[in-house]
């Protein structure tokens, strides 16, 4: 310009065509990297869908329902859901036993409490019962079926479990009810709730039952989050109950709210219980004491504080003398 070679009205032109040229260069370069990010997760998504799972259902497995009909046809009001550990042995290697040679009846609609130290194969129980793991010797049934024979999303209908860290989805409190149970009416999920002792509060809440709970259901207490998830038991309801330190996390208050919920839960269905608050299984009609992958003591509240073992020593160390 200065030497009169380009006049101002090109180089507003010039100015103008470097704009046009270099914003779909960019979007063009955007878009290639974000394909590649996106290729590069889909197809490990893909190999995440094609990993078969250890636990199959076998050739000739049928539905539980199905086979306890066809056994039980001449048997009237008889309850169900009896559970019987015969030798059962669980290895996560291979190599060494989690558990090593564990026997236990747990009769149809009793309450059965595993304590014991950490480590000693309480969780490992309760998880070789909807075949979270198979077992690796002996053999584990349900009313006299063996799980085995079973197909395990049949297993697991039957089957509903409250652990110590409650999943909630950042859904409403309406739909993390009914997840055990999508096709539920709204009475259902209203009297769900009211079971679990939780209708009052989401009453109370502005948007009610359509409140939103946040990720991991970060807008509500432990104590909330876990009579959310009693509410889809009820829902569920089946007739095994497996309790896993359900409510270890919580304060005093909320520890008597829920446990509450868990004894009208557990009125009538067959309850296993991993509790170290020994507070808590005073109730149970039955105590198992494992340790090393083996019943050591087996009996009522009262008889195993006679007994002087290890049950006794627990319950000296919780409440003193």
């Amino acid at each position: 310009m200065a030497q009169g070679t380009l006049e101002v009205t090109d180089l507003a032109i010039y100015a103008l065509y470097i704009g046009i040229f270099v914003s779909p260069v960019e979007q063009l370069i955007n878009f290639t990297e974000q394909f590649q990010k996106g290729y590069a997760g889909f197809r490990r998504f893909m190999e995440v869908l094609r990993v078969r799972p250890d636990i199959e259902d076998a050739p000739d497995a049928r539905d539980l329902d199905e086979i306890e009909r066809e056994q039980r046809s001449d048997t009237v009001g008889q309850a169900t859901g009896e559970i019987r550990y015969d030798g059962v042995r669980s290895s996560y290697d291979g190599e060494h036993d989690v558990l090593q040679g564990r026997t236990l009846h747990v009769p149809a609609g009793s309450t059965v409490a595993l304590v014991g130290p950490s480590g000693g194969g309480k969780t490992t129980t309760c998880s070789l019962l909807p075949r979270f793991y198979d077992v690796s010797a002996g053999s584990l049934s349900i009313d006299g079926i063996d799980v085995r024979r079973v197909r395990v999303d049949s297993l697991r209908r039957s089957i509903g479990i409250v652990q110590q860290d409650v999943y909630l989805f950042d859904g409403t409190i309406r739909e993390n009810i009914a997840y055990g149970r999508p096709d539920a009416s709204d009475d259902e999920v209203v009297r769900a709730a009211v079971l679990a002792n939780i209708h009052d509060f989401i009453c109370d809440l502005e948007d009610g039952y359509e409140t939103y709970v946040g990720e991991r259901g970060a807008r509500l207490s432990g104590g909330q989050k876990q009579r959310i998830a009693i509410a889809r038991i009820f829902l569920k309801d089946p007739r095994i109950l497996i309790l896993d330190e359900a409510t270890s996390a919580l304060d005093n208050e909320s520890e008597r709210k829920v446990q509450k919920s868990l004894e009208d839960l557990s009125r009538g269905r067959t309850t296993l219980v991993i509790a170290h608050r020994l507070s808590t299984i005073r109730g149970a009609d039955a105590i198992a004491v494992v340790e090393n992958g083996r019943v050591v003591e087996f009996g009522t509240h009262g008889h195993l504080l006679e007994s002087g073992g290890t049950y006794a020593r627990y319950y000296r160390m919780q409440f003193g003398e």
